[in-house]
């Protein structure tokens, strides 16, 4: 798309620019400031000179990317560099996501970052901001994505575990380590069985904790001298750690992949899991149309994931719609972005 001379963000190699604050939001390339949504990898990565995040993403930020320049700022609360008033408001998408919502000269622009509008009780829930051009994710941008409610979601993986604790096997639930894991630890029984979790998955547990969210109890495998407290247990771990020789010490076990893309016919086939368990932390389609709706926006801009059927669809209502290149990913870039310990 071609960018207005007024435009509050722009497309740039780097990243999305706001040329009046020069700074960039979630940039892909080093650069000098950077306004962060969230610590997935995609989205929050190492090597920028000034880090802007909110509050409640200082643990988990740090956890991923170690020793940074971070400044953070409560959600609504605002500040102003050259000019722009920018404030964060909560995205719902994982621990600290929040949108950037910028003021500039009477003209608003959101940009929402990640984003789910179902509630989970692991991050603050999204808040809709009124804004004149909101720029919006569509990872699951197609009709056909419609999340189940929790409770059933939930119903359906604790007697999968049950199931298999009276079979004296393993339950391994491969997700990723930061925001999937956690919403799945928050929502299992932990009265079925023990929990155990992967080294990844530890440090960021760790950092929701200090946050203020309640999670089980959980250990590494290390921790369980019992063996036959292994073949009841719930396994959480990355997806990458499912396929690796450090799966053999639980024995005999059921595999599952808990993630969006498991709405789709034979992914959890492809993937060699014995199931599939829809868990996602974007939004799905109805979520996304009700998010764009909320905020009021005359013009939306679209990025990564179904951008041209999102277009289309929004221009068909009436709106004033396009996308943007970027580098972002989905559920899949949300993987282990650092070498992940063996225990």
């Amino acid at each position: 798309m071609v960018s207005a001379p007024d435009d509050l963000v722009v497309q740039r190699p780097e990243g999305l620019y706001c040329p009046p604050g020069d700074f960039y939001i979630d940039p892909w390339r080093p650069v000098p400031r950077a306004v962060i949504t969230h610590a997935h990898a995609d989205h929050a990565r190492y090597g920028h000179g000034h880090y802007l995040a909110a509050a409640p993403a200082e643990g988990v930020l740090r956890s991923r990317l170690g020793e940074i320049t971070l400044q953070t700022l409560p959600y609504g609360e605002a500040l102003e560099h050259h000019g722009v008033r920018v404030s964060l408001h909560p995205a719902g998408h994982v621990l600290g996501s929040a949108q950037v919502r910028l003021e500039h000269r009477g003209r608003v622009w959101v940009a929402s970052g990640d984003y789910k509008v179902a509630p989970d009780p692991t991050c603050d829930p999204f808040e809709p901001v009124r804004c004149d051009v909101f720029i919006t994710e569509s990872t699951f941008g197609l009709p056909i994505y419609r999340w189940r409610p929790d409770a059933d979601l939930f119903a359906e993986i604790n007697a999968w575990w049950a199931r298999n604790v009276e079979a004296g096997r393993a339950s391994v639930i491969g997700c990723y380590s930061f925001g999937k894991a956690q919403r799945v630890l928050a929502g299992v029984d932990p009265t079925i069985g023990p929990i155990v979790v992967h080294g990844a998955v530890r440090p960021l547990n760790e950092a929701y904790r200090a946050a203020g969210v309640a999670l089980p109890e959980t250990r590494m495998v290390t921790e369980v001298p019992d063996r036959a407290d292994l073949r009841r247990a719930l396994v959480v771990c990355p997806p990458s750690a499912v396929a690796s020789t450090w799966l053999r010490r639980f024995g005999d076990s059921s595999t599952a992949f808990a993630s969006g893309w498991m709405q789709l016919r034979g992914a959890r086939r492809r993937g060699g899991y014995d199931r599939g368990f829809v868990v996602s932390d974007h939004a799905d389609w109805p979520g996304l149309l009700s998010a764009i709706g909320a905020t009021g926006a005359q013009r939306v801009i679209v990025t990564h994931g179904s951008i041209p059927v999102m277009v289309r669809y929004l221009q068909e209502q009436g709106l004033e719609a396009e996308g943007f290149d970027t580098e972002y990913g989905d559920d899949v870039v949300e993987a282990d972005a650092a070498p992940e310990p063996a225990a």
